[in-house]
């Protein structure tokens, strides 16, 4: 299990080390200027960028992105179309830059649903930079919170069926060791954005503990300012994980 510390006050405020992000209000962002939802997206892909590039100015280590849920994939069918085919776009033409950077890409959730284009773009992108270790960055992909917990309740009852584990054996190191993020740390931070005030089924287990911050901004209008910002914030305040303050 993760272990999990946090500052006294007189050590310097740390930054956090992975930074969670619920990408919303893309389509708030194209309505408001008229322009169909797919360009609302198009436009998020800049606030990916500047977010990144914000993260590894910061020195956080990790940055996980939701990129499209499970939920997601009962949207018009153009709309799904259109995401799916930014996501390969963007996966082919970023390799190389985030490669030289440093930046390590994995892509998190269920696969079977993407098509042969996508799936063959993201194990590209994914093998290309594996070595990366400025920055781990994670792509929440076909992905929820409930289905997550779900595939790791079922892969640890498999493994009782076959006699390959006892019961009274399944701890919450076992079970997030059959979570998409197994070797992750648990988000330091969760931000989402267009002020909405909900975790919209992400990372149910791995947020338990998170800082969270609810930025008014819609995603595509979100800055590595808006990022230090909330950094800034989260420093601010005080990780109890449930104790009382030291004295």
């Amino acid at each position: 299990m993760t272990s999990r510390s946090y500052a006294t006050p007189s050590t310097p405020p740390p930054v956090p080390g992975h930074v969670a992000v619920i990408m919303d209000g893309n389509g708030r962002w194209a309505s408001d200027r008229g322009l169909p939802r797919q360009e609302g997206h198009r436009a998020g892909m800049t606030a990916v960028r500047e977010t990144l590039e914000g993260c590894v100015e910061a020195g956080i280590e990790t940055l996980t992105l939701f990129a499209f849920s499970t939920e997601n994939w009962e949207r018009p069918e153009e709309e799904v179309a259109s995401v799916m085919g930014l996501l390969k776009y963007y996966a082919e033409k970023e390799e190389a830059e985030l490669r030289e950077k440093g930046v390590r890409v994995r892509i998190l959730g269920d696969r079977e649903r993407l098509d042969d284009g996508v799936r063959a773009a993201i194990d590209r992108i994914e093998e290309a930079t594996a070595d990366g270790s400025r920055l781990r960055l994670n792509l929440m992909l076909s992905y929820s919170g409930r289905d997550e917990i779900l595939r790791a309740a079922r892969l640890l009852a498999g493994r009782v069926a076959a006699g390959e584990l006892d019961p009274a054996e399944i701890d919450e190191e076992r079970l997030e060791d059959a979570l998409y993020t197994r070797g992750l740390p648990d988000p330091d931070l969760l931000i989402r954005t267009s002020g909405e005030f909900r975790l919209s089924n992400f990372m149910l287990w791995q947020l338990a503990y998170t800082e969270i911050l609810i930025a008014p901004v819609l995603w595509p209008d979100f800055t590595r300012e808006d990022l230090h910002a909330a950094v800034q914030e989260y420093q601010r305040r005080e990780r109890r994980f449930g104790r009382v303050s030291p004295s």
